[in-house]
């Protein structure tokens, strides 16, 4: 093969170079006729050479063919081991005598004997011109001067044999416009001495080749001037001894003679072309179809399938280029059995084939296409610091491949039809597109919602591939394919795909069974999950060009998606909120609104329950009883808090409402960052800035328009200043659009928050049962001992849960910190902050904690630590009991920042119920008498600033923020 590879690449170098100065010639005016003459004989002879050059490949075709049809193959595999345990005659000539290095010679070799033959006949017209006027050149030189010579000289005395020349003379040459032919005919009455001389006649060249009719005159006169009729000898007739034409004249004949042999298929150019290049034998198997007594072999058993076959599997890049070259085969052998055979079923079995092997091949090829950009895409996306520190890191590396001269072919001629390679890849393409989405949302659908990162991050690598194809194939957009598969491209679809997944694994799975965390700011799932998780489908077969390309690669993205797989974050939110888009995003948070309000309806009966357990009054013991005293005290009064029946039910509530409240909080904090880069861009092109109060103004420009507005207002009227301007109305209609642009932006700068509008409603909520949740008091002062408000229950529950210290880390496991949230954010909302940290039980027994702490000395202090100052049950509570007022706080807090109640710190409900605005409640006695006083005068009775502080927390108005 090296030896034909350089022969090709002369070829083609110098077929090159002798087209080019032929289309030089076409273009000068004036140029001499020898040089001329010259361009044209290269040209021809440049054509000779490309001729024998396709014959002598062809041949080696044929002769490798023959070779491996007279010499099976001993080592067998069948092709198919479930159809056929036994290998045919035709698989062991073909499918098993083939090896790699000889199926790729094969396809190169094809291929350079196809790609010469276009390129020789791209230029069939361009050198027709040329080959004529060479051939009439040559004619017209062997009848006009070669033979008029030897009828001076040689043939001057012999009649009969020169009577043979001037019949040559008068069926070939070419007189017309010839200026030496009169001269000719007046130098035959001259002196010998004259005639003895060598003439010279000189002829127009002209473009019109010989006829065949002449070319079989010329060959027919030349046999019978030099055989004379004799029967054809063994040497051949121009071998004879006893000739009586000198040796050099019948050297002369016998050239021309040979070349004449050759002019006709010069002539025919198209047929000759077609002949060479003919391959179409490498089909052909009816031989063995009989032997084997079957009706057709599969296309594996194929010859052009099994080049192509070689092609796709090979590692060789340079071959794809030469991937569609063994079609030719099928052209070649289905034009030889309609035009030389005549057999229409065997076309009829080349066109099944071709259908069936051009359908593969469209298939694979897109397939091997799709694989190698989602590779290269999942390639540009890995971690910088990752590639830097993994070892062999090459196998992470994609090569390119000559792809692009694929995507560019529109026109592949197979069997007398015009297939648009490019498009049909261009339809594949987006059909695998679609598919790869539909399986990866299967594959989401199958997981529970930690699995969203991942699914983020192959959506990031097929759009990034769709980009990197788009470069070379038009394809659909990727937000409309995205669309479709998440159905969501009717005007009236809101719940895309997507989000109806995401809410479903928040319904079913998430809020139920994932336990929050503050500290982390994560969902994990709970070690003792409330119900069991939900019957997902099971997971799809996961093929490689479907995740990340290779295998290398989807162990590398896996590496990282398997960081998220195990809890639930603000990473988790923002694929949450990409992937959903602000199309279906506000269904989501709609159903989720629904879900809370379900849940908070629910709570309601436990509450009233529990309200009905309670005690007539709960007493809160002194400071005096210490701190195992005031344990020990509520211990005993908050038995019902401990043993109701529905209290795993009611503390699951509040968990799912807390997880809720804090899925809302993450949701807002993605969203308010992802607008916070969206108005960082926008910005600038309206003008916004911040005053000096820290609140945002426009700053217009000196025409009062923003610097957007204005800049297209301003292009506009100097370009309908131009006369020239074709269409102006495009400019005016541009610039009202940058009007309508600045207008929308403005009015999206400042969007509002999630998190504010879900405690909104979950405030309108507790508004329409607020007489079940509040249970305010009828003097309007705040009921120390028989208080049966929210507070005091929820209260009740934090205590118990507090009190042992294995319940504790039971409860955090099962429920995690969303129970505080949810039950805070109540508290909260119901106004019953204050009350609550006034009298909560837990804090009561803190507080006692705290005062001991600083009443006693160091050294008493030291003693008793000595002595052991708490038991471990009361250290174990005090430690749950901190932990639990931290968590408080920070609920508090960040709902204090988010949706402030300054309107009610100064209100208070009257006795009819209505709210008294800005009221400043007197101290009376009469008041006091009313307030549930200890036992003992003195108790009662303290110094007058802390009297004071007293007398003022015990009388402050019931409806405090």
């Amino acid at each position: 093969m090296g030896s034909i590879r350089a022969q090709h690449d002369e070829y083609s170098l110098r077929f090159a170079a002798a087209l080019n100065q032929l289309e030089n010639l076409r273009m000068m005016k004036e140029m001499e006729p020898t040089v001329s003459s010259r361009i044209k004989e290269d040209m021809y002879l440049v054509i000779v050479d490309g001729f024998q050059l396709l014959s002598e490949w062809t041949g080696r075709v044929w002769e490798q063919s023959a070779w491996k049809f007279s010499r099976p193959t001993t080592e067998l595999s069948p092709f198919d081991t479930d159809r056929s345990k036994d290998v045919s005659d035709y698989e062991k000539v073909v499918r098993c005598n083939y090896t790699a290095v000889e199926r790729k010679a094969m396809v190169e070799l094809i291929s350079y004997i196809k790609g010469v033959g276009n390129m020789m006949e791209r230029v069939d017209t361009r050198v027709a011109d040329a080959i004529w006027e060479s051939l009439h050149a040559q004619v017209q030189d062997f009848v006009q001067n070669k033979i008029t010579l030897m009828l001076r000289t040689t043939f001057k005395k012999k009649k009969e044999l020169a009577w043979i020349l001037t019949e040559m003379r008068t069926v070939a040459a070419d007189w017309m416009g010839n200026p030496s032919y009169a001269e000719s005919n007046h130098a035959s009455s001259k002196s010998s001495k004259e005639e003895n001389g060598k003439p010279s006649i000189s002829f127009r060249s002209r473009a019109a080749a010989p006829t065949a009719a002449q070319l079989h005159c010329l060959q027919y006169l030349i046999h019978e001037l030099v055989s004379g009729g004799a029967p054809k000898k063994a040497g051949g007739f121009f071998s004879a001894v006893d000739s009586e034409i000198p040796s050099g004249n019948l050297r002369q004949f016998e050239n021309f003679f040979n070349r004449l042999a050759f002019f006709p298929h010069i002539l025919d150019y198209r047929a000759t072309l077609a002949h060479l290049t003919d391959v179409g034998f490498l089909w052909f198997r009816e031989f063995y179809l009989e032997t084997s007594r079957v009706i057709q072999f599969p296309i594996e058993c194929s010859l052009p399938w099994m080049l192509v076959e070689h092609v796709l599997q090979s590692q060789d890049v340079g071959l794809l280029e030469s991937i569609l070259m063994p079609f030719d085969i099928y052209n070649d052998s289905a034009d030889y059995a309609l035009r030389v055979l005549k057999q229409r079923f065997l076309y009829d079995e080349i066109e099944a084939e071709v259908d069936l092997c051009f359908d593969q091949l469209v298939f694979k090829l897109s397939e091997q296409m799709f694989s190698h950009y989602k590779s290269l895409a999942a390639s540009k996306m890995l971690d910088i610091g990752f590639l830097t520190t993994v070892e062999n890191r090459e196998k992470y590396a994609v090569f390119p491949k000559r792809y692009d001269h694929l995507f560019h072919v529109r026109r592949v001629k197979l069997l007398g039809r015009s297939i648009n390679l490019a498009g049909l890849i261009r339809q594949r393409m987006n059909k695998m597109f679609r598919e790869n989405l539909d399986f990866l949302l299967e594959r989401f659908e199958s997981q529970d919602l930690c699995a969203v990162v991942e699914l983020q991050r192959l959506v990031e690598i097929l759009e990034l591939t769709h980009e990197l194809l788009s470069e070379h194939v038009k394809m659909d957009p990727f937000n409309l394919m995205m669309s479709e598969m998440t159905e969501t491209i009717s005007l009236v679809s809101f719940s895309g795909r997507v989000a109806t997944q995401v809410f479903v694994e928040l319904q079913n799975d998430f809020f139920p069974n994932f336990i929050l965390c503050t500290t982390t700011q994560r969902f994990v799932r709970s070690s003792k999950p409330f119900q069991r998780p939900i019957r997902r489908p099971s997971v799809p077969y996961c093929d490689p060009s479907f995740l990340c390309g290779n295998n290398d690669l989807n162990e590398a993205h896996g590496t990282f998606t398997e960081l998220h797989s195990k809890f639930f974050g603000l990473p988790h939110m923002f694929a949450v909120l990409k992937l959903v888009g602000s199309r279906s995003l506000p269904w989501l948070v709609h159903a989720l609104l629904d879900y809370l309000s379900q849940k908070v309806s629910s709570l309601e009966t436990g509450v009233e329950e529990l309200r009905g357990l309670m005690p007539k009054a709960i007493t809160i013991p002194p400071h005096d009883e210490g701190v195992e005293g005031n344990l020990k005290h509520f211990v005993e009064q908050l038995q019902w808090a401990t043993n109701f029946d529905i209290r795993k039910q009611m503390l699951q509530g509040l968990k799912e409402i807390g997880s809720i409240i804090f899925w809302m909080s993450l949701l807002d904090t993605a969203m308010r960052e992802t607008e916070t880069v969206r108005f960082i861009q926008v910005v600038p092109w309206l003008g916004v800035v911040p005053n000096k109060a820290g609140q945002l103004q426009q700053l217009l420009c000196d025409d009062n328009f923003s610097p957007l507005v204005s800049l297209f207002k301003n292009a506009t009227n100097e370009i309908l200043k131009n006369p020239d301007c074709l269409n102006s109305k495009a400019f005016v209609s541009m610039s009202k659009q940058a009007e309508v642009a600045d207008i929308l932006y403005m009015n999206n700068l400042q969007t509002g928050s999630v998190l504010d509008y879900t405690l909104k409603f979950l405030v309108a909520v507790l508004v329409r049962s607020r007489e079940r949740w509040d249970f305010p008091s009828k003097s309007g002062l705040i009921e120390i001992t028989v208080s049966k408000e929210y507070h005091r229950i929820y209260s009740a529950i934090q205590f118990v849960h507090s009190t042992n210290s294995v319940e504790a880390d039971s409860f955090l496991e099962q429920y995690g910190d969303a129970v505080a949230w949810g039950g805070c954010t109540i508290l909260y909302l119901l106004g019953q902050q204050l009350r609550f940290e006034l009298l909560d039980f837990t804090y009561h027994v803190l507080a006692v904690a705290e005062a001991e702490a600083l009443l006693l000395s160091t050294a008493s202090l030291a003693e008793k630590s000595k002595s052991g100052h708490h038991t471990l049950e009361v250290a174990a509570f005090l430690e749950n009991g901190k932990k639990a007022r931290r968590l408080n706080s920070h609920v508090f807090s960040l709902l204090r920042a988010q949706s402030p109640h300054m309107d009610k710190l100064a209100s208070m409900i009257k006795q009819n119920g209505t709210v008294l605005q800005h009221f400043k409640l007197p101290v009376t006695p009469s008041l006091l008498s009313r307030l549930a006083l200890r036992d003992s005068g003195d108790d009662t009775t303290t110094d007058g600033a802390s009297g004071t502080t007293d007398t003022q927390a015990l009388t402050m108005p019931a409806n405090l923020a």
